[in-house]
């Protein structure tokens, strides 16, 4: 793994910071209705993708989620300008529009999504996974789900398999404690996820997800680990959302003094302290950073006001079409 220095740091803060402000922005014009349906922030999960990002190799590397997925395609070097104009359905989109806010994709930048099944990506990831093994590419495929999707009988499924073929994925579950809104511990017998692991003898462990750090130790281990042909690993990276599952969430389920401890140890101020314990930045160059993040969301922004909606043809050029095909008569 690279080493975690200065500019680490500094990019950590800058990416954490706008990834953050890039989604605050997405719930006001979210209120005022111009991003439509469902819109799932990850607001206080920034650290596992930073830290995940610094222990891939994106030249060739991939990366699945589920449909908290707005910020992840950025992090991988998706035009943060398209994926806000995705939320708006505009044209300029990175699906043009047709895709939304829970199917971001960019198989440019290696990022495949954004899936609104939930655990509909974990198959997924492992089939990835399974290509890149069989192409000998030398890639790894980083497979995100959240602790609700650990219920899914796929997982189960696709870690057998994983294991039995040994194949280059990491698995990660963002445990943020309530899935939808029900606690892990109502959901299960047991409540540390990363043991699901241990039944198919795939190296597994648990991960404090609110430090960057020691995500991308944990990361960088099992992605060298896939490299070398030894398999999947499973991380249950410990996070919390400060948001709710959703914009309609009314949040019942936790208290607002639960969300108020847990921001005592919000992964962006972690890193800003860190920064200005070892005077890697002043208040007044911190201050710039912030600025340049606040100018480059209103850029973002303005692109997707002034971009064009879709014309309603594209719905049917994305549509599989075979020309005779034979069970239909090709004239009514």
């Amino acid at each position: 793994m690279q080493k975690v220095t200065k500019s680490t740091y500094l990019k950590w803060y800058e990416d954490m910071m706008f990834w953050r402000k890039f989604e605050d922005k997405l719930a006001a014009v979210y209120i005022q209705q111009k991003v439509r349906g469902f819109l799932h922030l990850y607001n206080g999960q920034e650290a596992v993708l930073a830290g995940s990002l610094h222990a891939m190799d994106l030249s060739k590397d991939k990366m699945i989620t589920a449909y908290r997925n707005h910020v992840q395609p950025i992090g991988m070097g998706v035009d943060p300008k398209r994926v806000m104009a995705e939320l708006y359905g505009k044209a300029t989109g990175t699906s043009q529009g047709l895709g939304g806010s829970m199917h971001i994709f960019s198989k440019e930048k290696g990022f495949y999504g954004g899936h609104g099944i939930v655990g509909g990506q974990i198959p997924l990831g492992a089939g990835m996974a399974f290509g890149d093994k069989y192409n000998n590419t030398g890639a790894v495929t980083l497979c995100y789900m959240g602790d609700g999707a650990v219920r899914q009988g796929s997982l189960h499924e696709t870690f057998n398999m994983a294991m039995l073929w040994k194949l280059p994925v990491v698995f990660i579950c963002e445990n943020n404690g309530y899935a939808m809104g029900t606690s892990v511990e109502r959901t299960a017998n047991h409540t540390d996820i990363w043991k699901l692991g241990l039944g198919y003898e795939m190296p597994c462990g648990p991960v404090d997800g609110m430090n960057p750090v020691k995500v991308a130790e944990a990361v960088h281990e099992a992605m060298e680990r896939a490299r070398r042909g030894d398999g999947p690993t499973f991380l249950e990276m410990k996070t919390y959302r400060y948001r709710g599952h959703s914009m309609s969430d009314a949040q019942h389920y936790r208290t607002k003094d639960e969300v108020g401890e847990y921001k005592k140890i919000d992964p962006i101020n972690q890193v800003k302290e860190i920064i200005l314990d070892k005077k890697y930045a002043s208040e007044d160059e911190i201050a710039e950073i912030d600025k340049r993040v606040k100018s480059l969301v209103k850029e973002c922004e303005t692109f997707a006001e002034e971009s064009p909606y879709p014309d309603k043809n594209i719905m049917y050029d994305v549509v599989y079409e075979q020309d005779n095909y034979p069970f239909l008569p090709h004239k009514l």
